[in-house]
């Protein structure tokens, strides 16, 4: 009974006031190209995804214009955008530069934790500089980020990190956002559920068959309601339609897993439909390990059938991938494997395990 009673009081205990601070480098490798290289400003960039296979890992603000984006198969780019300049990545360059970043960070606090070479949590609820204001300590740090490496950050200032991830993206590229502690449960109220971090296309569009359009929407659901449809990350769900998240900045967290997946509305019949709809998966996954500058040995397939029954098939490998083409022939396998359909395919997932820095020389072994 006690335990219970504990249960419910943290499930409606307030969130601890916190000052966090997301900062996001404006299309990082892209904007590092065009810093280097004069010719490409002002010009649609793409890097990476230059090979039949190739994945976008960036995209210049140019080439956004025209729909490419990050995590798109190079052919389809160049379809929405002919004059689109493929550059190869130079990981040793944006990783020099993400140091120079992580420098300025941790003059602020030692409580940084990094998502990405080019993105990063900031609590600085109590910060070396003894600066009252995290407006003005993501104003100082976007300032010395542009002198010391001549390339813009956006950044979002709340008091959880589901808002200030959300913020910094309001005024991208070269912004700011603040949402304070009054503002929370109404901003997050009139903001579409497609918008909230960590809901994907296919979840997304799950909750608007559902009628949830909005955070409101959400909101007006209880937790029993939203588990019931979305497992646990109803509970999520939950707590952030209200503006809630206790989440602290870790500096310590450790990526066990990479991963995309989707749902059909209608089934998949055969390999060649499954295949079709796989290559978007594994290009996001691609394209993500791109931007971590990281992969993995171990490919998971994950297929879930008419009627519910969910499989999955993995495969080791002795090196890590991070290629699309590479993680595609390992997919392509494992899905050869369960061949031909006993039902139609309603979900289809690829993740990447056993996390690693790819290394040179390698040899992928099928």
């Amino acid at each position: 009974m006690l335990v219970r009673l504990f249960e419910t009081y943290m499930e409606h205990a307030p969130a601890p006031l916190r000052k966090i601070i997301h900062i996001d480098m404006d299309a990082f490798f892209a904007s590092c190209e065009q810093r280097d290289f004069p010719e490409l400003r002002g010009k649609p960039v793409a890097v990476g995804g230059a090979s039949e296979r190739g994945v976008v890992a960036a995209a210049s603000y140019e080439a956004r214009r025209f729909g490419v984006r990050s995590a798109m198969p190079g052919s389809q780019a160049r379809r929405l955008c002919p004059d689109l300049i493929f550059v190869p990545h130079r990981f040793d360059v944006y990783r020099a530069v993400s140091n120079q970043i992580r420098e300025i960070f941790l003059s602020w606090t030692p409580l940084v934790q990094p998502l990405s070479l080019d993105e990063a949590y900031l609590d600085v609820t109590d910060n070396l500089k003894g600066e009252p204001s995290a407006t003005r300590i993501a104003e100082a740090i976007r300032a010395e980020i542009f002198e010391r490496t001549s390339l813009t950050a956006s950044a979002g200032v709340s008091y959880n990190k589901f808002l200030a991830k959300i913020a910094s993206d309001m005024n991208k590229p070269n912004g700011r956002y603040v949402i304070t502690p009054a503002q929370g449960e109404e901003f997050v109220s009139g903001l579409p559920v497609r918008k909230f971090h960590g809901v994907g296309p296919a979840t997304a569009a799950k909750m608007e068959r559902l009628g949830l359009i909005t955070g409101a929407d959400i909101r007006s659901k209880d937790r029993t309601f939203l588990e019931k449809h979305f497992g646990k990350s109803g509970g999520y769900y939950y707590h952030v339609s209200r503006g809630i998240d206790n989440r602290a900045v870790n500096p310590n967290q450790e990526r066990k897993s990479i991963g995309s997946e989707t749902t059909f509305g209608d089934s998949l019949r055969d390999e060649a439909a499954c295949m079709e709809a796989l290559r978007p998966l594994i290009a996001s996954v691609a394209a993500f390990c791109a931007k971590r500058e990281t992969g993995g040995r171990t490919v998971t397939l994950k297929l879930r059938y008419d009627g519910f029954k969910t499989v999955t098939r993995s495969r080791t490998m002795t090196k890590v991938l991070c290629e699309a083409g590479e993680i595609e022939a390992v997919i392509a396998a494992l899905l050869g494997g369960l061949m031909p359909l006993s039902k139609g395919v309603r979900l289809l997932g690829v993740t990447l395990h056993n996390l690693g820095v790819p290394a040179e020389g390698d040899e992928l072994l099928l």
